[in-house]
Parts: C-alpha cells; sequence; structure tokens
C-alpha cells in the first residue's frame, strides 16, 4: 500500500512533487483556508504523514487521536503550534524549516522600519484621498536612520541578518540575547546589553524572538515606558510576544512614536485599536512571503517528511 500523507494548505508546487515522486498519495486541503480541528482530523485520519502550517493547532488532543501518524512536518521556522513533546510521547518526529525564511523576514524587517519611521503608509493613504496638493516644508515629518541606535532583543540568525542591513544606515547596534553574537559584536562593534537597557538607549527596538511562556507578552506597559517617546518598536516575530492592548495605550498617548507589525496577537483578528492609529504600519503577515522563500519552505518541509514516512531521522527535527 502506498504511503498517504495530508497537505492542510495549498503550498506551492514543487513540495507537492517531491511528496509525489517519493511514491507517496497526497491529499492537499482544496480550500485556501485554515481547517478547524474537526476538518484537520477528518483530514490526516488514516494519513501516515501530516505537512501543517503554523496555523494549524497540533495539540494533545488532536495527537491521542491521530496517533496513528508517523511523522509531521511544520512549514515554518517556529513550531509553537504543535505539542512537540507529546509527538515524542507517541513516537511522532517533528520537523520544522530552520534557517530557510532569514534573508526575506530581514527584508521585510526592514521595509516595516522605514516605513513606520518615515510614515510611508500614512502618506500614501493621504496621497491616495486626493489631499495633496503640493510639497511643504511640514508634510509627514519622520524620524532619520542614520546614527540612531537599532537595538534587536533576540540575536538568532533573523536578528543576525538585521543587523548587517543596518550597516548601510551607519546605525549603532545593542542587542539582548541569551548568547554572545560574535558577528554582530566583532565585525558591526555592536554591544549585549540587559533589556532594560536596551529599551531605554534604541531609537529602534527589532523583536526576533520565538514564543514561548517566557517570551509571551515580552513588551508590556513597563517595557514600552521604559522606551524613547521618540523610539519605533518593530515586530515581525511572533504577535503575542507584544501585549496588544499595552502597545495601543502607548501609541495612543505618545509614549512611543510609532510601531510596525507583521504579526498579532490574536492573529488574524487584529486589536482595532491599531487599525485606527496612523502611527501604526501593518502588514498580513507576509515576512517569508516571496516567491523563492516560500518555494523552499514547501521543499523542506516535503524532504522531511518524506525521511519520516522511510522511517529516517528528517534532516530538521526539533523533538530528537
Amino acid at each position: 500500500m502506498k504511503t498517504t500523507v495530508f497537505v492542510s494548505r495549498k503550498i506551492p508546487r514543487a513540495g507537492i512533487d517531491i511528496l509525489e515522486e517519493a511514491g507517496m498519495a497526497v491529499e492537499v486541503n482544496p480550500e485556501d483556508r485554515v481547517l478547524t480541528a474537526e476538518e484537520l482530523m477528518v483530514g490526516c485520519r488514516g494519513k501516515d504523514g501530516l505537512l501543517c502550517l503554523l496555523t494549524d493547532t497540533i495539540d494533545r488532543a488532536f495527537l491521542k487521536k491521530m496517533s496513528q501518524l508517523k511523522g509531521i512536518a511544520n512549514m515554518a521556522v517556529g513550531y509553537n503550534n504543535i505539542d512537540v513533546n507529546a509527538a515524542a510521547e507517541r513516537g511522532i518526529p517533528v520537523s520544522n524549516t530552520p534557517g530557510v525564511l532569514t534573508e526575506a523576514a530581514a527584508d521585510l524587517t526592514w521595509a516595516l522600519l522605514v516605513a513606520t519611521a518615515r510614515r510611508l503608509s500614512e502618506a500614501e493613504r493621504y496621497l491616495r484621498a486626493g489631499e495633496f496638493t503640493g510639497w511643504g516644508p511640514l508634510l509627514f515629518l519622520g524620524g532619520d536612520l542614520p546614527g540612531r541606535t537599532l537595538g534587536i532583543i533576540g540575536a538568532g540568525r533573523i536578528g543576525t541578518a538585521v543587523g548587517v542591513r543596518s550597516q548601510g544606515f551607519r546605525m549603532k547596534i545593542i542587542y539582548t540575547d541569551p548568547n554572545r553574537n560574535m558577528v554582530l559584536e566583532e565585525e558591526l562593534d555592536g554591544r549585549r546589553v540587559e533589556l532594560d537597557t536596551l529599551l531605554a538607549q534604541s531609537d529602534f527596538i527589532t523583536l526576533h524572538v520565538p514564543l514561548t511562556e517566557e517570551t509571551r507578552h515580552l513588551i508590556g506597559s513597563r517595557e514600552l515606558r521604559r522606551m524613547k517617546k521618540t523610539a519605533y518598536l518593530i515586530n515581525t516575530s511572533r504577535g503575542p510576544v507584544v501585549d496588544e492592548e499595552a502597545l495601543v495605550e502607548a501609541l495612543q498617548s505618545g509614549e512611543i512614536a510609532g510601531a510596525g507589525l507583521d504579526v498579532f496577537e490574536k492573529e488574524p483578528h487584529i486589536h482595532p485599536g491599531l487599525l485606527s492609529l496612523p502611527s501604526a504600519v501593518l502588514l498580513p503577515h507576509i515576512g517569508s512571503a516571496t516567491i523563492e522563500t516560500r518555494t523552499r519552505m514547501a521543499e523542506m518541509a516535503a524532504r522531511n517528511l518524506v525521511a519520516m514516512m522511510k522511517g529516517e531521522r528528517p534532516p530538521d527535527c526539533v523533538n530528537l
């Protein structure tokens, strides 16, 4: 009998090709939306493998009912959507796609940073509304980048790539991370500091941490009050890292100058306060949304799943 796998949403064709070329029978969710928990179970029923996305919740209850699964490949770097310990208890390997979206995510971080500082979304809406009547010396004044301090919270692959890109703007770098980052320190003259120091000294703060119990609401009311009134907060990591209620209050009161967000606390729900704030630049979770990056992610997830179905250790296993 053929190995059967379920793919929880349409992905780039290259990933499906890898699965089919390995001799697998592949069933793909035909609808371009997140499946409900029940729908996901129906799709996985009787299947040997699952290729899922960050938007799919694979918890202990799901795994208990789908114990026949021989492997789960998550098409994402993060895997907080999967109870990896519960999977390990059942002998089910879980994989992710590390490293593949570093450059795309770093590029988008900078796009958000520049757009937020220079008020690009605000200015475009103004122009499209027909309000632009000519150049003015006080029209949409924003913040400068050259010579300012960039604070990086989480100096892994993406945080490092963001730091490297800052040199084009001649920015000073400080960062906070459990581990020292020699690229930021030796090549970019960056300094490792405590979080409170980073909050107080940075002109731009960018978040690149995984979502864990320790990082949930890492940035809340207290942290926002520590920031400069002229500072900007950028988040392309995970939405719940920022307390959105506190962020809305900080932006409304002028505690900080602006925020650029690609992820949200209760995604896809967006806090209504954010939607009404001109100082917030908001994107629909497109950090890895380039053709090349998403294709590589699909290919990597597929190769991990093929290895699992062969009874081999997947290259990117997260629950050894």
